[in-house]
């Protein structure tokens, strides 16, 4: 179950517990982004809540910043899987060059995937669209994680890249992130339930 930045900021750890009582493993996407001592503070105390089965972190804070988060994991018994985030699925190529990034989606995605498999992260978030070319790069290990899942019918909302799930499935992905699909749907069991039929029939 992922607990975002809105939940965590509304109820913080309390979140977790919560779901983690009624079974849930938790993907935690607070996405850290900060000098390299900061985000391994960040992640070791991460590390420590309740069932964190996988937690984020930008991509695009470095190699020093990935590498000491991956450090401060060191010498756990159990750990939670490091990803990190590539290339927000609300960009586009327009929206990175205001930011200063020339790069296509695409490319800088997959920089950034190299970038994390060589600072010791599990894997990425990436969209769909990238999905393909980081598993050809980084191998069958590597775990991708994609958002933006939209089944066809749903709206795009402020997403650029999306994909349905049965797409995002064949491109490559581990898991995929639904949220507003199901939970803005007006019967959100009917929704999750279409969805996992479509998962189900896209292998």
């Amino acid at each position: 179950m992922k607990v975002g930045s809105q939940l965590y900021t509304a109820e913080g750890p309390h979140a977790i517990d919560r779901l983690a009582a009624f079974g849930y493993e938790i993907f935690l996407d607070l996405k850290f982004h900060d000098i390299p001592n900061t985000v391994a503070g960040a992640v070791s105390a991460a590390a420590d809540l309740r069932d964190v089965a996988m937690l984020t972190l930008h991509a695009s804070g470095g190699a020093a910043m990935m590498a000491a988060a991956r450090e401060a994991l060191a010498g756990r018994k159990t750990r939670p899987m490091l990803l990190g985030v590539t290339v927000l699925t609300s960009l586009d190529a327009a929206a990175l060059r205001q930011v200063g990034v020339s790069e296509t989606p695409a490319s800088q995605a997959l920089a950034l995937a190299q970038l994390a498999k060589q600072a010791g992260l599990d894997g990425v978030v990436a969209s769909a669209h990238e999905a393909q070319e980081i598993r050809r790069a980084c191998g069958p290990k590597f775990l991708i994680v994609v958002p933006g899942v939209r089944p066809a019918a749903a709206a795009a909302n402020d997403q650029s890249r999306i994909a349905t799930p049965a797409e995002a499935i064949r491109a490559g992905a581990d898991y995929l992130v639904i949220g507003r699909p199901i939970t803005a749907a007006a019967d959100p069991r009917v929704a999750a339930l279409s969805i996992a039929s479509e998962i189900k029939n896209s292998h």
